[in-house]
């Protein structure tokens, strides 16, 4: 049974940084890509980054390229997310995620479609 429990939401200013935590169990994730999503109040949950367990590459969405980053550490079967510059429009509940995907790169790992395990999310919330 895959778990994912994500840690490290909280209420930081505008400016300021957070890192996630996504704690994996009940598989090897070697051959998985692990992803990050959020969802605002009203919206759609949208893609924020990926890595690929194996080798490491990682995918950012646009909006937060250059300000997040994803890592991921084997030994601890914890997959990380960096968030630095933190806007108020970044405020949302952030989704652990993985999947074994037969496609890739981007069209692929930003689909939510293709991860078939989810966390239960930790709310980020950023003031100006």
């Amino acid at each position: 049974q895959v778990q994912l429990v994500e840690s490290g939401g909280g209420l930081v200013q505008a400016g300021g940084s957070l890192r996630l935590s996504c704690a994996a169990s009940g598989r090897t994730f070697s051959s998985y890509v692990m992803g990050w999503f959020r969802q605002a109040p009203g919206k759609e949950r949208e893609f924020v980054a990926a890595i690929k367990w194996s080798g490491g590459r990682t995918y950012y969405a646009d909006s937060v390229k250059g300000r997040f980053t994803i890592s991921r550490d084997n030994a601890k079967n914890t997959v990380y997310l960096q968030m630095n510059t933190l806007r108020p429009e970044d405020t949302a509940v952030y989704y652990c995620a993985a999947g074994t995907p037969y496609c890739t790169g981007y069209g692929c790992y930003d689909s939510k479609g293709i991860y078939a395990y989810w966390g239960r999310g930790t709310q980020v919330t950023v003031s100006s």
